[in-house]
């Protein structure tokens, strides 16, 4: 005799988990365990990609402009 799956809807707290952003942490304490973290790929990376983070705008303009950086051959 086979078993016969479930399906229970979602609960509606589940639909959208998110959390205040209330802990500063400054980038040069998150570079390396970021970096190490996508090297290594941990899939635990991939359920922040959604994140937003807050930038000063002068880190902004550096990321833009580095973003269209080509370097010579």
């Amino acid at each position: 005799m086979s078993a016969y799956l479930r399906v229970f809807p979602r609960p509606q707290e589940w639909e959208k988990e998110t959390q205040a952003p209330t802990v500063r942490v400054r980038l040069g304490d998150l570079f390396p365990l970021l970096a190490q973290a996508q090297r290594a790929n941990y899939l635990w990376l991939n359920d922040f990609e959604e994140d937003e983070v807050f930038i000063t705008p002068d880190l902004y303009e550096l990321i833009r402009t580095f973003e269209c950086y080509r370097p010579s051959a």
